[in-house]
């Protein structure tokens, strides 16, 4: 039997209340079900990839779906950032010097999914001529698949609106507590001891591995979207801490933890505007970087969590090199959700 590639719906625009004149680029995908009216699933972008880079992983999440007797599916949501590709820059960067934090991104986000919401399930309930007059329809529960910083957006967004976000799904998380840099140890500082170099490296090495990443990751470094990260370490300055809350009561929301592969990452980093030896890297990015997703894994209740899982032959961009895991991994998540284990 041949299947029929799901219609994606286009992009369009919306308005925020707080910020009337910088439209956001989104995409809605309407649920079915009794999860049409009670649960969306947010996308949340790095810096580099923009809401584009999830379409695959859409697609390939709708064709599961469409292989199954399940009818029970969230609607679906994926955005530009304010400043990211066809989504107007932030009117707060006027206010704060040029750039907004991370704040501000959670701020928005929230009210992103409140209006979403509310112009969706009104116009699906009693339709556009009657949108006015009905009352806004409660907000969803949250499931947020996010990559890179959208995964700390997603955490702090737990953290802001407690009970409001039911599961969580961090591909690559960037490891918000520390500046990167730092991971590599300084071969000019104090005691330093070259012991720790991997064979054939020297301490010219780690000189470059430091401001390679120094120029490419450090939080100061500029983004195009004009996100001002130099506070994230101090907003989220443990892996593992605190533990987030779920929708049912005391428990924490489901939540999957998947990292990049070790080699393949090492891979990437070797080549490019890196050029970091990939000894280097398995000797103290990596190790540093699983050590985090284990700690991110103890946000929530142990009966809750999953992970750390190993994305094999994905670099930092698991939706990019492997969208089909991606879509397997939500759709696991989305069975604990409905099921409640």
């Amino acid at each position: 039997m041949v299947q029929v590639q799901p219609k994606m719906e286009p992009e369009e625009s919306i308005r925020l209340p707080h910020k009337p004149d910088s439209p956001l680029s989104y995409r809605y995908v309407p649920g079915q079900g009794c999860f049409s009216t009670s649960h969306l699933l947010v996308y949340l972008n790095g810096l580099i990839l923009a809401q584009a880079g999830w379409y695959e992983t859409i697609d390939r999440l709708q064709l599961r779906w469409a292989g199954t007797n399940n009818s029970n599916r969230p609607a679906l949501l994926t955005y530009d950032r304010y400043g990211q590709a066809r989504s107007a820059p932030d009117p707060a960067d006027e206010l704060h010097g040029g750039t907004h934090d991370i704040r501000e991104v959670v701020r928005d986000l929230h009210a992103l999914v409140r209006e979403v919401w509310k112009a969706k399930q009104q116009h699906k309930k009693d339709g556009a001529e009657n949108e006015a007059a009905s009352p806004s329809p409660p907000l969803p529960k949250l499931i947020f698949v996010s990559n890179s910083i959208g995964c700390v957006i997603a955490r702090l967004y737990a953290e802001a609106y407690p009970g409001t976000v039911e599961a969580l799904l961090f591909l690559d998380s960037n490891i918000a507590n520390s500046d990167l840099v730092s991971i590599f140890p300084d071969p000019d500082a104090e005691g330093f001891d070259p012991a720790v170099l991997p064979k054939g490296t020297t301490a010219e090495d780690l000189r470059h591995a430091r401001a390679a990443y120094k120029q490419v990751f450090h939080p100061s470094v500029p983004n195009p979207e004009h996100l001002d990260r130099k506070n994230i370490a101090a907003l989220v300055p443990h892996s593992d801490r605190p533990p987030l809350r779920g929708p049912q009561g005391g428990k924490g929301p489901w939540i999957t933890v998947v990292g990049h592969d070790w080699d393949t990452f090492a891979e990437e980093g070797s080549r490019g505007s890196l050029h970091v030896p990939k000894s280097l890297t398995n000797a103290f990015m990596n190790p540093a970087w699983a050590k985090y997703n284990e700690g991110l894994a103890r946000l929530t209740d142990e009966d809750r969590a999953r992970g750390p899982i190993i994305a094999r032959s994905c670099g930092h961009f698991i939706q990019r090199d492997n969208p089909a895991l991606v879509a397997e991994l939500t759709e696991h998540l989305l069975g604990r959700v409905e099921t409640g284990r």
